[in-house]
């Protein structure tokens, strides 16, 4: 009987309502697939607490607490006083002080969504400093903003480093965020052939750079367009990052595996 190589979903949105319906179904399958680990990502405060109660019902699961550029307008309308400000980086900060979230995120700058871009920065200015601060690692998100992003990475240089979550780039954009300390996230994006550049970075940047994810519910495989992504899927993202770098998966699984126990200080060996 062969032993399933060890995965870690390094970026799972398993506390979204699509999968309150059968999630203790979904990480049982995940698990016997290989998938020993996941960490949900913070987006806005009052999810914080819920990820944090499903990291404490399923063994294996951790989470993050941040502010997603997606919810910025949510939280903040169309104006952002000092006042606000301070108070969302003194919730962000106790919860990160008082309670066991891995990394600060998923925080980041979006081009794409309807939150004004600028407070977009300020929002992420003040989770890097306090990433800075504490000395724990960033879960970032980025889409068409990657100057932006390099450029405050580049004054405040995080000392625990980060991820760039569902990495789309070349591979001068991925050793630009490696040399800045931070590992690349790798999902459904590297599935489809269309994605010629992302696809040709994954395979030229050393495997010591780059971590597994799901970003599940979203972000489906080719093949699965239009139907919830799962943790369970994860090992088929391994598979074709294998077949792209021509390695075997027990390399890619060992390898990304263990840059995700690196990155967010996870315990070591299979969870009851």
């Amino acid at each position: 009987m062969s032993v399933l190589p060890v995965l870690i979903d390094s970026h799972c949105h398993f506390d979204f309502a699509a999968f309150d319906s059968d999630r203790s179904q979904v990480w049982a399958a995940a698990r016997k697939l290989g998938v020993e680990q996941l960490i949900i990502p913070g987006v806005a405060p009052d999810q914080w607490q819920a990820a944090s109660n499903i990291s404490a019902d399923y063994p294996g699961i951790c989470c993050a607490a941040g502010i997603h550029p997606w919810w910025v307008k949510e939280l903040v309308g169309e104006h952002l006083s000092a006042v606000e400000l301070e108070t969302l980086r003194s919730r962000l900060r106790q919860a990160l002080l008082t309670s066991p979230y891995v990394a600060v995120g998923e925080c980041g700058l979006d081009k794409f969504t309807g939150s004004d871009f600028r407070h977009q920065q300020t929002l992420f200015a003040m989770q890097v400093e306090l990433a800075c601060e504490l000395n724990k690692p960033l879960i970032i998100h980025c889409r068409k903003a990657h100057n932006e992003v390099i450029a405050l990475l580049r004054q405040h240089r995080p000392s625990a480093g980060g991820v760039i979550h569902a990495f789309s780039g070349s591979t001068q954009i991925a050793e630009t965020y490696i040399e800045l300390g931070f590992y690349l996230g790798i999902g459904g994006t590297i599935t489809y052939e269309r994605a010629h550049k992302t696809r040709q970075a994954v395979c030229e940047v050393p495997l010591s750079a780059l971590l597994l994810e799901s970003d599940a519910p979203d972000m489906p495989l080719c093949g699965r367009q239009g139907e919830r992504n799962s943790p369970q899927y994860l090992p088929d993202t391994a598979r074709v990052l294998a077949e792209l770098r021509q390695q075997s998966v027990e390399d890619i699984a060992r390898q990304t595996t263990e840059n995700s126990r690196r990155l967010f200080s996870l315990p070591v060996g299979a969870l009851p």
